[in-house]
């Protein structure tokens, strides 16, 4: 048995990191139809270069401060992969237990590294410098993203504490959320998303078929990032995380949108397109732990909580196009938090990772630890952030000038519109009707 395993697991971990990268062209569907079309090739663009960027800094470092051994807080072993053979298991002695080959450990935690970037840059859509980019994307992957990591996953004293983020609520998306919100308030609002009384304006993205497919890109995407994360297809397991993933996801979305046509009349399909997002970000931490009746309950929250969310912040003058720190953030939080109440026994015994929940008889113990997690990483990330993209805000500049933003992205930092034949269709309009004068 051992031997087929060792056959079948690397594969296995090879598809599911495959899975995840497939995300990449979920966010980049998803976000370049909910954003304007004069910005449309530039959000889909930013994609490929989170994508190789992360891969480039956390081959470097980024792995090894997340899961090389060291302390408590951070890891300072395996710079590179550059470790003998013989040697992997005790330099990355937090991945020990997963019977597959380094170097596809390493695929696998790239591609979350690279969703978590993915979503911290969603808060910079159709106002950032391209250069911004750059630098924050270094940043984040070598000194946000690893630490919590390794708190967490890594031997790190959440970790330590029993903390229970299965795939990473936290560790991924909460953290791509926080650095997310921090950049959407440095940045400000999109020009004209706000009347001189501060009401919202409509700045509705260009195309909700693209939105659409993203969403249905990264459902199917999710069964990379939730269900490998065993890195093991040892019994079967990872099938009892797809059915709970699963079931939270398609409650995320009829909560949804039932409650976006309850409130606002109509039955939105945004709403319903972020509520499917906020389930599977909410399963993430719990999808080991929980049973199935309760990722029904979580995911139909995460939905629920989502919508209200996101009216909230509008409202109050934050202007985040895609709903990162929503979706991300605040699904993020509940998603961690839930596990201390409906961390089931049997599942938190299999998984031999914490405690029982609440509403088990477990007590408060494993919601005071869920949230610690949560606060812990909320508070390094943000305060992280901040300082890195202040700092870049007095050095370089965050936003593309006013002009910039009204010509669009596409063509002021690209040189090239997204939609050739719509451009030249306009330019036509023009010199005909200059040419009949």
């Amino acid at each position: 048995m051992d031997q087929i395993l060792g056959l079948i697991d690397p594969f296995y971990t090879f598809v599911a990191a495959i899975l995840v990268i497939s995300m990449q062209a979920g966010f980049a569907l998803l976000e370049a139809g909910s954003t304007r079309m004069k910005n449309a090739g530039h959000v889909a663009g930013k994609q490929v270069l989170s994508f190789a960027i992360a891969s480039i800094c956390f081959w470097l470092f980024g792995f090894a401060i997340t899961f090389g051994d060291g302390n408590s807080f951070i890891g300072l072993s395996g710079w590179m992969l550059n470790v003998p053979d013989s040697q992997v298991d005790k330099v990355f002695s937090s991945l020990s237990w997963a019977h597959v080959p380094l170097s596809l450990k390493f695929l696998f935690q790239l591609s979350f590294a690279a969703v978590s970037l993915a979503i911290a840059w969603g808060g910079f859509a159709e106002r950032a410098k391209l250069s911004v980019y750059f630098v924050f994307g270094t940043l984040f992957t070598i000194v946000i993203y690893p630490v919590i990591g390794h708190w967490v996953w890594g031997g790190g004293w959440l970790g330590q504490m029993g903390m229970q983020d299965f795939a990473g609520s936290t560790v991924v998306h909460l953290q791509g959320g926080i650095a997310a919100l921090v950049a959407t308030l440095l940045l400000g609002p999109r020009i004209g998303k706000f009347t001189s009384k501060g009401k919202p304006n409509l700045l509705p993205g260009h195309n909700q078929v693209y939105s659409v497919l993203g969403a249905i890109v990264l459902w199917v995407g999710w069964f990379g990032f939730n269900p490998g994360s065993t890195l093991s297809v040892k019994d079967g397991f990872f099938g009892y995380i797809a059915l709970t993933t699963n079931l939270a996801t398609a409650a995320g979305a009829v909560a949804a949108m039932l409650i976006a046509w309850a409130v606002l009349g109509k039955a939105d399909i945004t709403s319903m397109i972020n509520g499917v997002l906020a389930a599977l970000v909410a399963i993430t931490a719990s999808c080991a732990f929980v049973e199935p009746w309760a990722s029904v309950v979580i995911g139909a929250l995460a939905g629920i909580i989502t919508f209200f969310t996101s009216l909230y912040f509008e409202r109050k003058g934050i202007d985040d196009p895609i709903c990162a720190f929503s979706v991300h953030g605040i699904a993020g939080i509940w998603g961690t938090i839930s596990t201390g109440f409906f961390a089931s026994p049997r599942l938190v015994k299999a998984t031999g990772v914490g405690n029982a929940g609440l509403f088990y008889g477990g007590g408060w113990h494993q919601l005071l630890v869920q949230i610690t997690g949560v606060l812990g990483a909320t508070l390094y990330v943000a305060v992280v952030s901040f300082v890195i993209l202040y700092v870049l805000k007095l050095v370089m500049g965050l936003r593309v000038t006013a002009e910039e933003e009204i010509i669009g992205l596409d063509l002021s930092e690209h040189g090239a519109y997204g939609y050739p034949e719509h451009l030249n269709t306009k330019e036509n309009k023009v010199e005909n009707k200059v040419s009949s004068l």
